[in-house]
């Protein structure tokens, strides 16, 4: 074969495959001995010349010398007569070395090499980023939205390679445009139709995680600890932290000087609501620090059933709820408790309250069945709903109405 220059092929693989040389170099051997056994059956009695600096090739065939009429196999042996025509030297029983031409493969050869060269140098580098980014699951990326999508975003890394982020995966209030700069968590890295496809999040737990990390140094230090973060995108986030050096404050390490630290990752999360939390193995105090800002007045916890009931004052109810019933769902996630809220008047009503079945003695059992029917368990159930209701409710008459909310009141006075 001609000696061929491939050192401008290598340098525009190298430059936009990011392949090293040598690899190269063996894509091109195998490749090469692949042409070889389909032409000549075998390639063990041919040598491929490399040179990695100069980007040069040559392909020799050895075979040993025979006497005239004595070749048994054309491939590994050659005739005296043919062997003094490559070096005049020759004599039966040596090696003949002769370099194999290019058109002694034929044009299909030669265009069906190239498309094998081609095919198995993308290969390597769907390979390559494959492995990159099964590295880098978790951690943030930075990149330029490429195409816009009603589903997803197609984003570049800086090496031009294509990362998927998904709507399901973006902040409810992104906004994203053509050759914005945008950050991400690297979700998850699969093949797919021997592809990688590589999904990134702005919604999970981790990419807040990062972005603390990159705020605050006693995070990235190992000085505080991330027990736990919940999020609702867009909306609200929880965030448990832990300091095993008492001199350190974690919350205020996390928010930082008049909030520097945390403003930067609450515009990055489009204005989602922060709270950076004290973890502690207290439960009830833990509950207590993950429905803030509302100020809890007690708590009962019953750790069989995994049910937390919250007592507040009347104006902290709706700050224990939240918009959108936010703040208890994700309190809720954070502690891993079902947590149901009380207002402190009622939570000392219900304790007063009194069983429909302790009346038993004055009042006519199928009367009780009537008000259970309609869900009052209790006299306050009962004392809460007017006459007119209870009527049209129930098919008590008026006058039995009457005697029985008599009787209920007159046991709270």
């Amino acid at each position: 074969m001609d000696k061929v220059n491939l050192s401008e092929s290598f340098s525009e693989f190298k430059e936009f495959k990011d392949i090293d040389r040598p690899t190269m170099m063996n894509i091109l051997e195998s490749v090469f001995r692949n042409m070889i056994i389909k032409k000549y059956g075998s390639d063990e009695n041919f040598d491929i010349i490399l040179n990695i600096d100069k980007g040069d090739l040559e392909v020799w065939r050895n075979r040993e010398i025979v006497e005239d009429g004595a070749v048994e196999d054309d491939n590994s042996q050659i005739a005296l007569s043919d062997a003094i025509k490559i070096e005049p030297d020759f004599e039966v029983g040596e090696e003949a070395s002769e370099e194999v031409k290019l058109e002694d493969f034929g044009r299909r050869a030669v265009l069906a090499l190239r498309q094998n060269l081609i095919s198995k140098v993308l290969e390597l580098e769907k390979d390559n980023i494959f492995k990159k980014y099964e590295d880098r699951v978790g951690d943030i990326i930075t990149g330029e939205v490429y195409q816009v999508w009603k589903r997803e975003l197609l984003i570049l890394d800086d090496e031009g390679n294509e990362l998927i982020l998904p709507k399901s995966e973006q902040i409810p209030n992104d906004y994203f445009k053509k050759g914005d700069n945008i950050r991400a968590v690297v979700k998850q890295v699969e093949m797919r139709n021997n592809k990688p496809l590589i999904t990134l999040s702005r919604t999970s737990p981790v990419f807040l995680e990062r972005l603390f990390e990159q705020e605050v140094p006693e995070i990235f230090d190992g000085l505080i600890t991330i027990k736990k973060i919940v999020r609702e995108p867009g909306e609200r986030a929880k965030v448990a932290v832990e300091s095993y050096d008492d001199r350190i404050d974690p919350v205020g390490a996390c928010v930082g000087m008049k909030g520097s630290r945390i403003h930067g990752i609450v515009r990055e999360l489009r204005n989602e609501n922060i709270d950076v939390i004290n973890y502690t193995n207290n439960l009830q105090l833990y509950i207590t620090r993950a429905l803030s800002p509302a100020k809890v007045s007690s708590i009962k916890i019953d750790e069989e059933t995994g049910k937390a009931e919250v007592f507040l004052a009347p104006d902290q109810v709706s700050l224990a709820i939240g918009k959108g019933g936010h703040n208890i769902k994700l309190a809720g996630k954070l502690t891993g408790y079902e947590i149901d809220v009380y207002r402190e008047d009622i939570a000392n009503d219900v304790e007063d309250d009194v069983a429909l079945d302790e009346f038993a003695d004055e009042i006519d059992d199928w009367i009780i069945d009537e008000l259970k029917a309609i869900g009052c368990d209790t006299a306050r159930n009962v004392l809460e709903l007017s006459a007119d209701e209870l009527i049209k409710r129930t098919d008590l008459e008026e006058e039995t109405v009457a005697e029985i909310r008599k009787i209920f009141a007159a046991e709270f006075e």
